[in-house]
């Protein structure tokens, strides 16, 4: 690969540019559920998710410790924290900006989950030697799922005046799709959680059983997606769906033996935009 092209993947993966433009396109997926057209790209919505993606990871970044020789990344943001940091401003204009056009109830869900975002990362929990969120394993897992679930299937509905009740099955599969890519990236990340006395889902059950646990994850996704065509009824929606659930299950099999950071943002968090894509076009 040439050096330059080499570089500039690593700036959109390592700033979370991509992460930042996976959760927009998931909220665009959402959005084309119950509109008629494709949602068009800058909203205010957009750019509160977009933003907001770029500050909590960033943000992440500056307080996480670890070692270049267990990760790719860390190592290329001790290097580049310059960037981390312009991520971090850019970010806060476009929260600063969505905000002034969205209505009082999103402010309030953004609210609890900023709180919810920044405790992850940033020791704000008023206890004595645990004070983020993840420092407990299987909170850190449910939090994080919850977390992209309500931002990018809640808050569309919400912003577009829907009744959640309306789409329940959109919420519980974006809530299981985040929990089989989310569990994969519990797996990656063991040795260091391990390190740290932190005991996740993979470090209580084993790797074999959360592999496992992806998969029956994928196949409820599957399910799921099915039983919400009989509601919804879009055939390109449910296509969708199965090509993403079956290249979601050759991308776990491919992260066994190719565990690199570079690999884990770029394909695993891929089959979000994946996702979203072939919903949008």
């Amino acid at each position: 690969m040439p050096p330059l092209l080499n570089k500039f993947i690593n700036w959109v993966l390592y700033t979370s540019l991509f992460a930042a433009c996976c959760a927009t396109g998931l909220c665009m997926a959402t959005e084309r559920l119950f509109t008629s057209y494709r949602p068009p790209l800058f909203t205010p919505l957009h750019a509160l998710i977009f933003g907001s993606t770029l500050l909590v990871y960033n943000v992440h970044f500056i307080f996480k410790r670890s070692s270049p020789d267990l990760s790719d990344r860390y190592g290329w943001s001790q290097y580049y924290m310059i960037w981390h940091y312009g991520a971090i401003l850019t970010g806060i204009a476009l929260i600063g900006t969505g905000l002034l056009f969205l209505p009082l109830k999103i402010w309030l869900a953004c609210g609890v989950l900023g709180l919810l975002s920044f405790a992850y990362s940033i020791p704000l929990l008023p206890l004595r030697n645990k004070k983020r969120i993840k420092d407990f394993g299987w909170i850190k897992l449910f939090t994080l799922v919850s977390v992209w679930t309500i931002v990018t299937a809640v808050l569309p509905i919400l912003y577009w005046d829907k009744q959640l009740g309306a789409y329940p099955f959109e919420i519980l599969i974006r809530f299981i799709f985040m929990l089989a890519l989310c569990i994969a990236f519990d797996i990656r990340d063991m040795q260091t959680d391990m390190d740290a006395s932190i005991y996740t889902l993979p470090n209580s059950i084993g790797v074999k059983n959360s592999y496992r646990l992806i998969h029956i994850a994928i196949v409820l996704f599957a399910i799921l997606s099915g039983v919400q065509y009989i509601r919804y009824p879009s055939l390109q929606r449910l296509s969708a769906e199965m090509i993403t659930a079956i290249t979601t299950m050759g991308v776990i099999h491919y992260t066994k033996r190719h565990p690199s950071d570079r690999v884990y943002l770029a394909l695993v968090d891929g089959m979000m935009l994946l996702y979203a894509v072939l919903i949008l076009i």
